[in-house]
């Protein structure tokens, strides 16, 4: 079978650095090779139009087409005819596109179209409490209504998706995966029970600015503790500020702040290494659909203490293979991370617990079985 994936992201060495849709897609594209499958991606908002060929699988940067008021026309025009020469002459059999921003709107494809929730902006917008862009709504909606079938990376996206669009469209639900070869625990690993880490974007629609008040806490408890912060920072849309890092500085109390050490954004190869060294992880986030950067850290046997919101329950059992704490409960939150830190035994139990449940449920393999086998129901029908 030849697969294709359009995305506005992949983490590569000319494709730039990428969140968690182009992570997912790579991690799968990856899988899918091994298996013996052609697979083609369409990385579209590039500099430069080109063809490239990483680990077996055929990239095609696609430039931005720039033209005052019509440039999205113009561009979803690009795209698909790239797309459906693919199709003629290399006979691509399917095409699996992000729900984000809708960009299949309006675009007419000569092979059937999957359309994977990784979360919308439409999505996002609501659990941000946020009023999204009217295009964004319309391109996304329209997206979503044309595609040929529907998969959901965690039944919270795929249910949220439908009541959002007012549609009720059938999804199977495929979470994203994790490179097993690449994140594997080390379960005889020393504890230090002095290091705390988050990675993802410093953005406070993942908790950033509910971490200091939670770390303040936990620093009056255990003072030698340390908070690592790995991530891009971001704009804080709420309050204007350039810097969400410059907001979060000023929430740590002043010895509290002087145990964070906020590292910036690392090389995707870098993150193993980074996990390795910590302790617990944590995610305080308010707005996920099934988050890789919880997948690594679980497959490499830590234990985390993350958000109870939505998608968490399809990847946590409470208690048993991490905590699940509402973000705003800082006192709760600060105490189960005391109680990881303070009981060595517990935490690898936990962590060897979540080890567990990422290998039998969100290998690379396993997501790649489920994906082609809908792919095959996907083109039998149409």
């Amino acid at each position: 079978m030849h697969i294709g994936f359009l995305t506005p992201e992949y983490p590569g060495l000319k494709t730039g650095s990428s969140g968690g849709i182009g992570t997912g897609i790579k991690n799968l594209a990856l899988a899918l090779v091994e298996k013996g499958e052609q697979v083609s991606v369409f990385v579209y908002g590039q500099n430069k139009d080109e063809v490239i060929i990483e680990n077996g699988i055929q990239i095609n940067r696609i430039k931005n087409v720039t033209f005052k008021r019509i440039s999205w026309v113009l561009m979803r025009k690009k795209i698909a005819r790239i797309i459906n020469e693919e199709v003629r002459h290399r006979k691509l059999d399917i095409l699996e596109v992000p729900d984000w921003t809708g960009i299949t709107s309006f675009m007419s494809m000569e092979c059937p179209v999957v359309m994977r929730l990784h979360g919308s902006d439409t999505f996002f917008c609501e659990l941000d409490k946020r009023k999204p862009k009217f295009w964004n709504r319309l391109h996304e909606r329209l997206a979503f209504k044309n595609a040929d079938a529907i998969i959901a990376v965690s039944n919270f996206v795929g249910e949220n998706t439908n009541r959002l669009f007012k549609r009720n469209r059938p999804f199977a639900v495929i979470p994203n995966g994790v490179d097993l070869n690449k994140f594997n625990p080390d379960l005889n690993a020393p504890l230090t029970g002095k290091c705390i880490l988050y990675f993802g974007t410093l953005i406070r629609k993942k908790g950033g600015l509910e971490l200091p008040f939670i770390f303040n806490m936990v620093h009056e408890k255990l003072p030698d503790t340390r908070l690592i912060l790995i991530g891009a920072d971001a704009f804080d849309i709420t309050t204007g500020n350039k810097s969400t890092w410059e907001i979060m500085k000023e929430l740590f109390n002043k010895t509290a702040l002087s145990q964070v050490s906020y590292i910036g954004k690392i090389p995707y190869h870098e993150i193993k290494s980074q996990i390795e060294r910590a302790d617990i992880c944590v995610f305080p986030s308010f707005a996920e659909a099934c988050p890789v950067s919880w997948l690594e850290a679980m497959a490499m046997g830590k234990a985390i203490v993350a958000s109870n919101i939505g998608w968490a329950p399809e990847i946590i059992k409470d208690g048993a293979e991490g905590y699940l704490v509402n973000p705003r409960d800082h006192n709760l939150y600060a105490e189960r991370i005391v109680e990881l830190l303070g009981d060595p035994a517990l935490n690898k139990s936990i962590g060897s617990a979540a080890s567990e449940r990422i290998k039998n449920e969100f290998s690379n393999n396993i997501v790649a079985a489920k994906s082609l086998a809908f792919y095959s129901s996907v083109i039998n029908n149409k």
